[in-house]
């Protein structure tokens, strides 16, 4: 049975947008009832490993990102940018996808804080894995916002990793339906972070990028690994994809798997047009705690993304927290 941290707290409900905007604050309300009626509250079925140990499972409080943090990654004059938007609430911090509010610049940091006290936890080997579902804004770029994400959280904590900790070989593996632009492009060239990214076609969805193609440039060349896939189609392409996506992972042998677990890829969602199920998460979930016991001493951290559908992302992140609790030793191919 793996050590797990889940991050929740109601500052991390501070990051959403209000007006019936598909990012809203009661995200974080979808995940955490279905999380206790299911896992905090149900200690009943005793062939599930996950349900098994309650002390397993540890509630970590959100945390509020130092703003020198922030500038591991992003631009000091976008960050300000962001500071001054949230003072006054108004207009847009992209090209329409991301409206300011006042305390945006707060709540962005509580999301970014909580990415990295999750990688702390691991790192320092106060938990095997950590799960903060608001985190994953794979969007955002060091200067810029973009798709509902104002700051990567996964690029500071890619940053940090390697600065703090000392890690140089990192797997990122993105499954959210929209392509990790904010990323993949930032590390485009850099030879040390693997990207694995399975989302919707780029020609049929947002942000319009993850061709097959785009597999790194100059030294990192072949570090990146897109696969795009036309819309409705379904788990068993999906899970078609997930092998591709192990052997590559497998054969980075990385220190660190960070994951974006993304549910906006599974039937009903409104944004994509993708036709999965929820145990889609719970297989690419296990397939890299697998990898992640195997090459990194079990060092993985996974992060919500994306999802509109309640229900959906619920029952998907779930499933994530079912997997990363789940016995090594049954942790074997699916």
């Amino acid at each position: 049975m793996c050590k797990v941290a889940v991050m929740y707290g109601k500052e991390l409900a501070m990051y959403g947008f209000a007006d019936a905007h598909p990012f809203g604050s009661d995200r974080l309300d979808a995940f955490w009832s279905m999380f206790k009626a299911q896992i905090l509250n149900n200690n009943s079925n005793k062939n599930d490993s996950s349900y098994s140990n309650l002390n397993s499972i540890v509630i970590e409080r959100p945390v509020m990102i130092d703003e020198r943090i922030l500038l591991e990654f992003h631009e000091r004059e976008y960050v300000e940018f962001v500071k001054k938007a949230s003072q006054f609430g108004i207009g847009y911090l992209d090209y329409g996808d991301t409206p300011a509010y006042k305390g945006v610049f707060e709540a962005a940091c509580y999301v970014v804080g909580s990415t990295v006290r999750a990688l702390d936890m691991v790192l320092t080997r106060s938990v095997d894995h950590a799960f903060n579902p608001i985190g994953g804004l794979h969007h955002a770029r060091r200067g810029s916002a973009g798709g509902f994400c104002v700051f990567n959280d996964i690029g500071v904590a890619v940053m940090l990793a390697r600065k703090v900790y000392g890690l140089k070989r990192i797997a990122y593996v993105d499954i959210d339906a929209h392509h990790g632009d904010g990323i993949y492009y930032e590390f485009e060239d850099d030879p040390l972070l693997f990207i694995a990214d399975i989302h919707e076609d780029g020609r049929y969805l947002y942000p319009g990028t993850g061709f097959e193609y785009e597999d790194g440039k100059g030294e990192a060349k072949g570090t990146k690994l897109n696969i795009p896939l036309r819309p409705y189609s379904t788990s068993r392409d999906f899970m078609d994809a997930l092998k591709r996506v192990e052997r590559f992972v497998e054969d980075a042998r990385p220190e660190l798997i960070i994951m974006q677990c993304g549910a906006d890829g599974i039937t009903g969602d409104p944004l994509t047009h993708l036709c999965y199920d929820s145990n889609i998460h719970y297989h690419a979930t296990r397939v890299l705690h697998r990898i992640a016991h195997e090459y990194c001493d079990g060092r993985m951290i996974a992060l919500g993304g994306g999802g509109y559908n309640r229900d959906n992302l619920a029952k998907a992140w779930v499933n994530v927290v079912r997997a990363l609790l789940a016995d090594t030793e049954s942790n074997g191919h699916e």
